[in-house]
């Protein structure tokens, strides 16, 4: 799919879903939630077609074995996930006019989570019920045939894209500002290219909506393409993220597009969920540039943070002219240090930080200049300014590489 394809499909979808909140009367807030979980329940049903013949062509070729799989275990192995009928999109759609569309998403979500436990409480399901009113409870059936014309050829990738598209026009509407979070598809191709994440594991402490892990997952299945290659049980993707709803629909990424993983609900600053320090293979992130409100004394003792050195703390009061607190006065390092810990002896990485990391000065230059003695960093790339939808601040790819 194209751009301006893309771009198309986007613009028309949301049309159509506004028109329809508009003529409900319902409120942003109240509809974003069912409407993304329409959007997921579309796109996996889309996947699991592609591979649902090859699922029933298995199921009877065991028929006589001893060992033979369920229908659910062989799709989970060829598909990430197992569709029942009764959570297939094109069942739903199908329902009569008069059945109550509403309890039949949420007995699909929860077939789906049910045999995807990675899901477990991130698929929308009574909310569904807040679509009908007393007069009208046709709404969530008008959605069914409005996502419908996602055409079945549509990729993982463009579910993210549609999906943070959706986000943003919700953001807006709900007066909060919108904007596309993806890093560009270019930049995220030069990453992978570098660090060829092709087998093992990739972590990413600051996931957001998985977007990272999606996009370098297109450019890898076409390296392994090329290589002939297409074990997908070796390669395994681990994320962390602050905001409760966007790990959700980091899960459900995840999962539509079959990456094999987990995403919890973490700040990278103050939690480890997955005791990273030299754990990993490799690390790709697009960090939040220059926080400067992390607090100094609950980190100053992570070894996950001060390996190389950690940034010079300051006294900070807070908003409310309470007790001044110790801070670190800016928190890209941070993020470095925890990249470059977290990988393996053998491990590489790839990071996008703000151009004003590269020539910071006193305690940033001390920690810069630990990081060039050990020999990590394999080399830094300044981008084009510009280059990212929602920040005008220029950027530097960094990449590391300990088996130099």
């Amino acid at each position: 799919m194209t751009a301006d394809q893309l771009k198309k499909l986007e613009d028309n979808l949301w049309k159509a879903a506004d028109k329809l909140r508009a003529d409900s009367g319902l409120k942003a807030s109240e509809y974003s939630t069912p409407i993304l979980g329409l959007i997921f329940l579309r796109f996996a049903s889309i996947r699991y077609n592609k591979v649902k013949a090859e699922i029933k062509a298995e199921l009877e070729a065991q028929k006589k074995s001893r060992n033979q799989l369920k229908e659910e275990e062989i799709a989970i192995l060829k598909c990430g996930f197992y569709l029942p009928p009764e959570a297939e999109y094109d069942y739903l759609l199908n329902l009569p006019e008069k059945a109550d569309i509403a309890k039949a998403i949420k007995t699909a979500m929860e077939l789906i989570e049910y045999y995807k436990p990675e899901l477990k409480d991130s698929l929308p399901k009574d909310e569904y019920f807040k679509l009908y009113t007393k007069d009208d409870r046709s709404l969530p059936k008008s959605l069914l045939k409005t996502f419908k014309d996602i055409p079945e050829d549509a990729t993982g990738d463009v579910f993210g894209k549609v999906y943070e598209y959706f986000l943003g026009e919700f953001a807006l509407a709900e007066g909060q500002g919108g904007g596309a979070f993806y890093t560009p598809t270019s930049v995220v191709k030069l990453m992978v290219e570098v660090i060829e994440p092709y087998k093992g594991t990739i972590y990413d402490p600051a996931c957001g909506s998985g977007g990272m892990f999606v996009q370098s997952s297109e450019f890898v299945d076409k390296r392994r393409e090329e290589l002939h290659d297409d074990d997908t049980k070796d390669l395994m993707v681990y994320g962390g993220e602050k905001d409760s709803e966007t790990v959700k629909l980091a899960r459900m990424n995840l999962a539509v597009n079959g990456l094999r993983g987990q995403v919890v609900q973490a700040n990278a600053y103050y939690e480890n969920p997955f005791d990273s320090y030299g754990k990993f293979d490799y690390v790709m992130a697009n960090p939040p540039f220059n926080v400067d409100d992390v607090n100094y004394d609950r980190v100053k003792d992570d070894k996950r943070f001060n390996e190389y050195g950690i940034p010079k703390n300051k006294t900070k009061p807070n908003a409310k002219k309470q007790a001044a607190v110790n801070s670190v006065p800016n928190a890209n390092y941070l993020w470095i240090n925890l990249f470059a810990t977290s990988l393996k002896p053998t491990g590489r990485a790839a990071l996008v930080m703000a151009n004003s990391a590269s020539d910071a000065r006193n305690s940033e230059a001390d920690i810069r200049q630990n990081l060039i003695k050990s020999g990590v960093i394999d080399c830094m790339l300044t981008l084009p300014k510009n280059m990212f939808y929602t920040v005008t601040l220029p950027a530097t790819l960094w990449f590391f590489d300990k088996n130099k």
